[in-house]
């Protein structure tokens, strides 16, 4: 099996990462408003409360994007809220030859999308795809994978589209991607990138849009009541959650490395392959050698790993998540349930994850007799 993650941000450049959302954030807060909470409301003239306003725009400054917004209902609202904005001028959407995110699904039959698909693994194929219909005007292209071998560059598509048809507006799903990679959608020319503040160290419920300026302003048209608007405090808590994730990510993915190195050298003769991709987040894929993926999860909950996600890489998650393999790898290939299951170290270390699957794996003999 080849899989093809994206790079991760290294401890370096995680690190100074970190010192420019600092340095950014001392550029619109004083010293004593970044000490506040923040306020609530609809401030005169912002119609949302005046910290939540600085924290979008510390976000829009940090990808250097034209605007940002905070909205509700965490990445599936960003993107929401992303389609609407792209979608006004007509119904047809270019999306990947893949299955798309289920959240995401529901809000394309909701809108009554029309996607057309094409293989973004193949930009001759985009370029065709575009040509053979020329009332697309919108795309969604998700940064991180959506099948196990997909290897299209993010940038690339991108660039593919727009040297095509400029008129196209291209959203981007930048979730488990965000903090973690050198750029994200926007960064490299599309119109909007959306993501999850929760999957960020955030608060719950809470996305964030940055991109076109003219976009942004829709959806903040659309969001106008004081109940849409994010609070001074949520917003405050994004900022403390983006200043803290980009240096435990790249931990995370330190980790992550050292355990396809480590497993695929044999050290837990049960493993037949381990392999780093990015279904959804960036995670450890184990293939047992014989199928027992759910005998084993049954057992690793017992020794302490989160045994279902909350916000993938939330701020609660710290514990290693062992899971059953995503929705959309185990529509991809359904027998990978049996034999495969997948692991987020989160703040865990490597020999905290070799020690509960070693226990788990000998709990799952003792339980078949053996």
């Amino acid at each position: 099996m080849d899989t093809f993650p994206l790079s991760s941000l290294t401890l370096e450049q995680a690190k100074a990462l970190q010192f420019r959302i600092v340095d950014i954030a001392m550029r619109h807060f004083d010293g004593f408003q970044i000490l506040s909470e923040g306020d609530l409301g609809v401030v005169k003239g912002k119609n949302k409360p005046e910290y939540t306003r600085k924290v979008e725009n510390i976000i829009a400054e940090l990808f250097h994007a034209e605007d940002a917004v905070l909205v509700r209902g965490a990445g599936t609202g960003a993107i929401r809220w992303g389609l609407a904005s792209i979608l006004r001028r007509g119904r047809k959407l270019l999306v990947h030859s893949a299955p798309v995110y289920p959240t995401t699904q529901v809000t394309l039959e909701t809108m009554n999308a029309e996607p057309v698909r094409a293989d973004f693994n193949c930009t001759g194929e985009i370029e065709k795809t575009l040509d053979e219909n020329p009332g697309i005007t919108a795309a969604l292209v998700q940064l991180t994978r959506q099948k196990i071998d997909d290897s299209y560059d993010c940038g690339e598509v991108i660039q593919t589209i727009k040297s095509k048809n400029p008129s196209v507006r291209i959203l981007t799903d930048d979730n488990y991607a965000v903090l973690k990679v050198p750029q994200i959608g926007v960064q490299c020319g599309a119109d909007l990138s959306a993501f999850s503040c929760f999957k960020l160290l955030g608060p719950a419920g809470v996305g964030a849009l940055v991109g076109s300026g003219d976009l942004i302003r829709y959806v903040c048209d659309c969001n106008y009541s004081g109940g849409s608007q994010v609070q001074g405090y949520e917003a405050m808590a994004v900022l403390r959650g983006m200043v803290y994730a980009p240096m435990a990510l790249a931990v995370q993915a330190e980790v992550g490395e050292e355990l396809v190195k480590r497993l695929r050298s044999g050290e837990i003769p049960e493993v037949k392959n381990a392999f780093l991709a990015n279904a959804q987040s960036k995670v450890l894929l184990v293939e047992f050698q014989e199928d027992i993926a759910e005998q084993v999860l049954e057992c690793t909950a017992k020794h302490g790993a989160a045994a279902y996600p909350v916000g993938c890489e939330s701020k609660f998650e710290f514990v290693p998540m062992m899971y059953r393999i995503s929705g959309t790898v185990r529509q991809q290939d359904p027998a990978l349930e049996k034999r495969m299951i997948r692991i987020n170290p989160m703040r865990g270390g490597a020999e905290t994850v070799m020690r509960i699957l070693k226990e788990s794996l000998q709990e799952t003999k003792q339980m078949k007799g053996e």
